[in-house]
């Protein structure tokens, strides 16, 4: 009992400093190029998986060990993007309305599941697959008649985030979780390196601090998250990530000055529901699956 009381704990942790990075990055992100600010923090991410690795059972040599190199490169490459895209997202749409659009990616992770990963999706989920995209077009429906490009970013960081995911369910199935996390923090930084020296950009000294912060919050986020997943399933943990939609509203109204639109907040609803019925019924049928009793 204690255990999974620590488990909530470390989750809403990881959670509230999640909603902390990205205030930060939005804060960053309008004044430097998005590539520039993610390569910084990569790098402290990079580090931060090294030392984990490096703490594992047999150390950096059994970490490295892969059995699928290939889709370890594609996720490694992925993530870094999609960071870059959701910080650009955050600064020309908005924290909230980029996070309520984001929220829709455990949708596409169920639909992606059935070409990429082969898994069967039964009517239920269908159903809350297609509450959840209804509620994304009313996040997307235009206010003057004209449909905002803009938009787009957070729609293709959602949609890479859950091509991010389907790739780690692959890799899960040969290398071990540690291998993974690794793999994501080395070719990530790497491939982001290769780029982001171009957007080198001189940080004034008081943004040296917000740059700290920000690798600060994103070692410690993703800490308390590995320590979260440790003890509890992920059925306990994904409907408290949603939280993040809400400390993201609340500090893009309070601090960066956004509105929240009728259709906006009625469009997330649905798409957070569906999301949580989503996760519950994958857990359902993968322990269905498994010959155990329902939860």
């Amino acid at each position: 009992m204690k255990s999974r009381a620590n488990g909530y704990v470390f989750a809403l942790a990881a959670i509230v400093i999640f909603a902390i990075q990205d205030g930060i990055s939005k804060h960053l992100g309008t004044l430097y190029p998005p590539v520039f600010v993610s390569m910084i923090r990569y790098w402290a991410f990079a580090a931060f998986a090294v030392a984990l690795a490096a703490r594992a059972q047999g150390g950096l040599k059994a970490t490295i060990v892969t059995k699928r190199p290939v889709l370890q490169v594609l996720r490694g490459v992925l993530l870094p993007t999609q960071i870059v895209v959701v910080i650009t997202a955050f600064t020309v749409v908005g924290l909230a309305h980029s996070q309520a659009i984001l929220a829709a990616t455990p949708l596409f992770v169920a639909l992606l599941s059935m070409p990429l990963l082969g898994e069967r999706v039964g009517w239920r989920r269908w159903a809350a697959i297609s509450a959840g995209l209804i509620g994304v077009l009313l996040i997307l429906k235009p206010q003057q008649g004209t449909f905002d490009t803009s938009f787009l970013l957070p729609l293709s960081a959602a949609l890479m985030f859950a091509i991010y995911i389907i790739t780690t369910r692959l890799v899960s199935r040969a290398d071990s979780a540690m291998t993974s996390f690794f793999y994501t923090g080395i070719i990530g930084a790497v491939a982001i390196s290769l780029v982001g020296p171009f957007f080198w950009t001189a940080l004034a000294p008081t943004d040296w601090v917000w740059m700290l912060l920000l690798c600060v919050t994103g070692t410690s986020s993703h800490y308390f998250l590995i320590r979260a997943y440790d003890m509890l399933d992920a059925v306990a943990v994904q409907p408290l990530t949603y939280l993040q939609l809400v400390f993201a509203s609340i500090m893009g109204v309070t601090i960066f000055g956004e509105t929240l639109t009728t259709n906006m907040i009625l469009g997330s609803i649905l798409v957070v529901a569906a999301g949580i019925f989503t996760v519950w019924r994958e857990h359902v049928v993968a322990r269905r699956k498994a010959g155990l009793p329902p939860q």
